[in-house]
């Protein structure tokens, strides 16, 4: 990846279009858990989404290998794909970019107000 890609983020255009491609090869009910999985996945990126593509990459590859097994969508990820996602993610209770940027604005804010009154 080149500086050029990075700034524009052609590179993230290809890798969105080669995951669509592999999930569009996915039986139906796996395709609607994987929209499922980057709706829910979402949240926990960064601005760009450029951190969720390992995680995304590897949730994908574990639809394809359990739709070429022929295993169930319901027993490969259970009834909460939330939950699922939220595993992958880092755990219940993982900070999403709502918390950074929520977090950033109380510091700015506290930095503010402590020149104000000091």
């Amino acid at each position: 990846m080149n500086f050029w890609e990075t700034i524009t983020g052609s590179d993230l255009t290809r890798e969105w279009k080669a995951f669509e491609a592999q999930a569009a090869a996915l039986p139906d009910d796996y395709r609607a858990a994987w929209e499922q999985i980057k709706v829910n996945l979402f949240p926990h990126g960064d601005f760009t989404g450029r951190s969720l593509l390992p995680i995304l990459d590897s949730a994908l590859g574990l639809l394809e290998e359990t739709a070429a097994d022929e295993q169930s969508i319901h027993d490969v990820l259970g009834d909460d794909i939330p939950g699922f996602c939220a595993a992958l993610a880092g755990g219940e209770g993982a900070r999403t970019y709502r918390d950074r940027w929520r977090e950033q604005l109380n510091k700015n804010v506290a930095k503010k107000l402590s020149r104000l009154g000091g």
